[in-house]
């Protein structure tokens, strides 16, 4: 290292030494910065879609196509992508544990990336559809490997304050939909391109920063003494059978070895009632909005822009929530906080999609809605790393989180189901939103790791 590179570091090590137990390393740093703009862009990524849904199945389906056929391919959509993201953080996971968190994470970015952009030249709802679920594929991956990555990078005392941290970076993902809306609709009407089509080729940009990723953020200790081990035992000739073959069917049936099952399943189900929520709840809200504001024959212009609004109003809450979950965790202890979530969820996602009929109003409570049903999902990395061991932790992580959204695929389409049967999205959103009920059952069979180290 030379003498700048040596007085940079220092200088980094001093400032940070006043937020975490003790001063973290450069390489520290970079690990986070990465996985946390890695996860914004998949934020991105993700929400451009939700937000020229509407429009863009009105271009593809014409526009003789009735709203029940735009919910109903709407939810088609958004439940092969939830499938595709629960595929990919799990072969992800795996391939993550295996063959390193930073190589693994890298190719997730590059994978969603590239088929976003792919998603914007689709002419027809099939086409869509299937790409959005490779892109799935790379955003489940993502956080498998960024969220084992971070959590194996820093020490057992401010594993929960950084893992809150890098869960933030979904809210800011969605400001930054938000502002691509704002900024990409206006130019595109005006230089007479598809706007829906223009949103989605800008989510090809974040595969400019996996060569970031691959070049400068290296594979934490923990991984690289496990992957040691494994090298050794191969030259002794101890390699478990079939390793090489079928990676992901060795570590999925070692998730649910009796010291580990009801680990695996509590997670899985944590992991489904917030996914479920999510996705049947609050993934609905531009076109919440956009029903709400036609009743005053709105224009599309303004339309557009108020679901940008509420999308930030959303998160605005969604930001705090993520951060505020990990010192609330360490307080009283992983349990508790995620009841105190679920029940936030339940109160209010009912109340406001229900009972709200002005915009004004909803602006005020999508915040708390955010602070709860998403800040929630900071407790996934922090709570999920602490039930596995390292050779393993990422093909854990990756399933729980992810297969969850396989069951939670239902959410979307029960959704658009409710939407034809009450003729309204605001009635079918208030019903599915009871699925919290299920992750407060679960919560009685899951173990407290407060104050735990990471398992080895």
């Amino acid at each position: 290292m030379n003498k700048n590179n040596g007085q940079q570091a220092g200088y980094f090590r001093q400032k940070t030494r006043y937020w975490f137990s003790e001063a973290i390393t450069r390489q520290q740093g970079l690990v986070l910065l990465a996985a946390w703009i890695g996860w914004v862009f998949d934020s991105m990524d993700s929400t451009i879609y939700a937000m020229v849904m509407p429009s863009s199945l009105q271009d593809l389906l014409g526009y003789s196509a009735s709203k029940a056929d735009v919910a109903s391919r709407g939810g088609i959509i958004l439940a092969i992508f939830l499938v595709g993201w629960a595929l990919g953080g799990t072969l992800f996971g795996t391939l993550a544990d295996y063959f390193g968190r930073s190589r693994t994470l890298a190719i997730s970015i590059l994978f969603y990336a590239v088929f976003t952009g792919v998603a914007a030249l689709s002419q027809s709802w099939e086409q869509l559809a299937l790409f959005r679920f490779l892109t799935a594929l790379g955003i489940g991956g993502e956080w498998a490997a960024g969220s084992a990555l971070v959590a194996e990078s820093f020490a057992d005392q401010d594993r929960s304050k950084v893992l809150s941290f890098m869960q933030s970076a979904w809210g800011a993902g969605f400001f930054l939909a938000a502002i691509v809306n704002l900024l990409i609709v206006p130019w595109a009407t005006g230089h007479q391109f598809t706007p829906w089509r223009a949103v989605l080729m800008i989510g090809i940009f974040p595969a400019l920063f996996a060569a970031f990723v691959r070049e400068k953020v290296s594979e934490p200790e923990k991984w690289l003494l496990i992957q040691k081990e494994r090298e050794n035992l191969k030259l002794l000739g101890n390699q478990p059978e079939g390793a090489s073959k079928n990676l992901t069917v060795l570590t999925l049936k070692q998730i649910f070895w009796p010291e580990l099952r009801r680990d695996t399943i509590v997670g899985t189900l944590l992991a489904f009632s917030a996914t479920f929520g999510l996705w049947a709840v609050t993934n609905w809200t531009p076109t919440f909005v956009e029903e709400l504001l036609r009743v005053h024959q709105t224009s599309e212009d303004i339309i557009s822009n108020y679901k940008s609004y509420a999308i930030m109003a959303l998160n605005i809450g969604a930001i705090l929530g993520y951060v505020l979950f990990g010192p609330l965790a360490d307080r009283i202890g992983r349990k508790p906080t995620f009841l105190f979530f679920f029940l936030g969820s339940i109160l209010l996602a009912p109340y406001i999609f229900y009972n709200v009929t002005n915009y004004a109003t909803l602006l005020l409570l999508l915040p708390v809605l955010g602070f709860f049903n998403n800040g929630i999902f900071s407790g996934f990395p922090i709570y999920l790393a602490e039930l596995y061991p390292t050779r393993l932790r990422a093909t854990g992580q990756g399933f729980c989180f992810n297969f969850g959204r396989i069951l939670a695929a239902t959410g979307p389409l029960l959704t658009g189901f409710l939407v034809n049967s009450f003729g309204s999205y605001a009635k079918a959103v208030a019903a599915v939103s009871l699925i919290y009920i299920v992750g407060i059952i679960t919560l009685i069979w899951a173990r407290e790791t407060k104050g735990k180290p990471l398992p080895d």
